[in-house]
C-alpha cells in the first residue's frame, strides 16, 4: 500500500518558524511534524510514501531521504510547479498511486492525532466503496464545514459549510483512504478535493465517514500548535508512553529531551515540550510552551503559551505570554514583557511589547 502526504505551500500560518525550516520539518514535541505521520504509516505497514511538495523541496528531501533509509521504505517527491490545491496533487502523482489496485491513504501534513490507519483501512474495505474520510467531533461546528452522514453505515449524505443551525458536529479530519478509481475523477489542474470532488462522490453514494476516537488537532498555526502539544502529551500519558516525574519541579505532562538541563526552584508544566540542548536556569516558570533546541531561558523568567524557536536567548526576569512565537536566533533582553508577539529570526528585542504585533 501507498500513502500521499499533502505537504503543500509556504507555511505562512506558522511563521516565523517556517522562515528557517519547511513546515513539515518544524519539530512538534521534539520530532519533525511529518515524521509523526510517516512513523504511524510505517507502523501500519506502508512501504511507499509520496510527498506532494511545492516549497523548499530540496531541504525537505535531504532530511526525509535519511529517514527513509533508516525506516527501510521508499519516499517519492512529487513536485508541483504551480499550486494544485488539495486534489490536483493526486493527479500529479497518478503514476505512483495507480501502480497497483491497492487503496491508498491521503493525509494533510498539519494533522496530529492517534492515527487509526488499521481501523480506517478495515472500515473502508468492509463498506467496499470508493472513498472514506476520517471525521472528528468538534465543540463549535459553526466554525467549520461539517459532514452529515448515516451514523450506522457511515454513508455521507452531504457537506454543510459553517452551519447556522445544528446539522452535525463532525468535521473532515484531513485523512482519507481511496480506491485508485478516484483518480479518474481528478484532472491535473488546481482543484479542491473538499469542494469539487467529495460532494460529487457523496451524491453517487461512493463516500463514507469513519469517526476518529481520541484527540485531533490541525497544528498549522501557533495557537493550535500550543493546544495540540497539550493534547498530544496527554495522549502519550494515557498510553503510558510519557511517564510521570517524581520531581516536584515538574507539573503535569512535560516532555524534556535527555540533553536539556534545568536549574533549581523552577516550575515546568503542564503541557511543555523542551528540545535538545535547551538550558533552563534557576527559578524559571514555564507552562503551555514549546522550547526548541539550543535555546536558553535565563533565571526567573516566566513563559506561558509560547513557542520559542531554535537558538533563542531569553534574558532574566522576562515575562512572555499569549501565543508569542520567536523565530530562530532571537535575543530577548532582561526584564522585558512580550504579549502575543511574533519575532522574525535573528532579531534582538530591547524593549517591552505590550500589544500583539509582528517584529520584523
Amino acid at each position: 500500500m501507498k500513502a500521499l502526504i499533502l505537504v503543500g505551500g509556504y507555511g505562512t500560518r506558522l511563521r516565523p518558524l517556517t522562515l528557517s525550516l519547511p513546515k513539515p520539518l518544524v519539530e512538534f514535541c521534539n520530532k519533525p511534524m511529518i515524521l509523526h505521520q510517516i512513523d504511524a504509516l510505517v507502523e501500519f505497514g506502508i512501504k511507499h510514501i509520496i510527498l506532494a511538495v511545492s516549497y523548499r523541496a530540496d531541504m525537505l528531501e535531504e532530511c526525509i531521504k535519511k529517514q527513509a533509509k533508516e525506516l527501510g521504505i521508499k519516499i517519492t517527491f512529487s513536485l508541483e510547479e504551480e499550486p494544485l490545491g488539495t486534489a490536483g496533487p493526486l493527479a500529479l502523482a497518478r503514476k505512483y498511486l495507480s501502480e497497483d489496485d491497492e487503496p491508498f491513504f491521503v493525509l494533510n501534513s498539519d494533522v496530529i492525532c492517534e492515527f487509526p490507519f488499521k481501523s480506517l483501512y478495515e472500515f473502508h474495505k468492509n463498506h467496499g466503496h470508493e472513498g472514506t474520510i476520517l471525521v472528528t467531533k468538534v465543540e463549535e461546528p459553526s466554525k467549520y464545514g461539517v459532514v452529515v452522514y448515516d451514523q450506522k453505515s457511515g454513508k455521507i449524505e452531504k457537506f454543510v459549510e459553517k452551519p447556522v443551525e445544528f446539522v452535525s458536529n463532525k468535521i473532515n479530519a484531513g485523512i482519507y483512504i481511496f480506491e485508485t478509481s478516484v483518480l479518474n475523477r481528478i484532472e491535473l489542474k488546481p482543484t479542491s478535493i473538499e469542494k469539487e470532488i467529495f460532494p460529487k462522490m457523496a451524491s453517487e453514494n461512493e463516500l463514507y465517514a469513519y469517526e476518529l476516537s481520541g484527540f485531533w488537532m490541525d497544528v498549522g498555526q501557533p495557537k493550535d500548535f500550543i493546544t495540540g502539544t497539550g493534547l498530544y502529551l496527554n495522549s502519550l500519558k494515557s498510553r503510558n508512553i510519557l511517564t510521570g516525574s517524581n520531581n516536584p519541579l515538574i507539573v503535569g505532562n512535560v516532555l524534556i529531551h535527555p540533553t536539556a538541563k534545568y536549574g533549581q526552584n523552577c516550575r515546568i508544566g503542564p503541557n511543555v515540550s523542551i528540545g535538545a540542548n535547551v538550558v533552563i536556569e534557576d527559578g524559571v516558570c514555564i507552562k503551555r510552551c514549546t522550547i526548541m533546541s539550543n535555546s536558553i531561558v535565563r533565571a526567573h523568567s516566566w513563559l506561558d503559551s509560547c513557542i520559542i524557536g531554535w537558538k533563542c536567548r531569553i534574558g532574566k526576569w522576562v515575562r512572555m505570554e499569549n501565543n508569542c512565537v520567536l523565530g530562530e536566533d532571537v535575543l530577548v533582553n532582561d526584564e522585558l514583557y512580550l504579549n502575543g508577539v511574533k519575532v522574525l529570526p535573528n532579531k534582538e528585542i530591547s524593549k517591552s511589547v505590550a500589544e500583539p504585533s509582528v517584529i520584523m
